[in-house]
């Protein structure tokens, strides 16, 4: 997960609405399907689709009142904290 692409996508979900997001997931996890698709290939959808789910939730805690900064630090912690619980 990339900071500057969730940052990216939230500012698209303040300017436009989470709806559109939602749907690309959905048409990105289709595509997926796709038999002929490369691992690499598969490798940038899934990475597109987590960051568009990271956005989801940094806009769900900006609804609550946090700042986009807030919002996007508290995500990444969780994150990180969880990777390191799998380690």
């Amino acid at each position: 997960m990339k900071i500057p692409i969730i940052k990216q996508f939230t500012t698209f979900i303040e300017n436009n609405d989470e709806d559109y997001l939602i749907e690309t997931i959905e048409v990105l996890e289709n595509l997926t399907e796709v038999p002929s698709l490369k691992e690499e290939e598969l490798d940038v959808i899934g990475e597109l689709i987590s960051n568009m789910y990271g956005a989801l939730e940094v806009h769900k805690e900006i609804k609550k009142g946090s700042s986009k900064r807030e919002a996007l630090n508290g995500f990444m912690k969780r994150v990180l904290g969880s990777i390191d619980k799998k380690r």
